[in-house]
């Protein structure tokens, strides 16, 4: 590998490090993106039954502010729930601006790396050209390990940057399609919460005049 960067010049180096960042970034919003994570699956049927039993405490509640995802937005609107249907989902929205601004950490990165990695490539490959036709000039055609050498640069470098920015793209793609499919959830969801509870506060509200 080493051999293999050193051949490619200078334009490798940068390449590498694009390469390890893609690997962290990528590493780290699988980590953050599960499901079970952002949108647990019973977190609703869980609150809507403490809510049911009259079980929700001021420290349920705290406990999910300080969890990330859907748990925190639940919290905002529980908070808030006894200023009214408005006042609630105001607050949802607004933790749920805080959420979405987490779900999407490292994306412009990731999209950044994508877009450049092919053109630190190509300046690699232009570098490596503008070599082989130095020692063209400078000493014909027969120096023909010279000229390897810069053809075998341009090529790695041209190479690497695709290698680099394939992936990139992928994954950058993937978890875009996988914030969106999340934000969907926690909006159905929330929904479902401002409704049930203030429909139900309705319906007793009716029952008991």
């Amino acid at each position: 590998m080493l051999t293999f960067i050193q051949t490619g010049g200078f334009f490798m180096w940068p390449l590498l490090a694009c390469s390890i960042l893609t690997m962290a970034i990528i590493i780290e919003r699988f980590w953050v993106l599960r499901k079970s994570r952002v949108a647990p699956k019973n977190l609703l049927l869980d609150v809507m039954s403490r809510l049911r039993d009259d079980r929700m405490s001021l420290d349920y509640i705290r406990s999910m502010q300080n969890t990330a995802g859907l748990s925190s937005i639940f919290a905002a609107g529980l908070m808030n729930s006894k200023y009214g249907r408005n006042s609630m989902k105001e607050s949802m929205q607004e933790a749920a601006g805080h959420v979405i601004h987490d779900l999407e950490k490292f994306m412009s990165s990731l999209g950044t790396i994508a877009a450049i990695s092919p053109l630190l490539g190509l300046l690699g490959t232009v570098v490596g050209m503008i070599k082989v036709f130095s020692v063209l000039m400078e000493q014909g055609a027969g120096n023909t390990a010279l000229l390897a050498g810069g053809i075998s640069e341009a090529l790695l470098t041209t190479a690497a940057g695709l290698g680099v920015a394939i992936p990139a793209l992928v994954f950058h793609r993937y978890f875009s399609r996988k914030i969106d499919e999340v934000v969907v959830i926690m909006e159905q969801q929330s929904t479902k919460l401002v409704d049930a509870l203030h429909n139900d506060r309705e319906s007793k509200a009716g029952v008991s005049q």
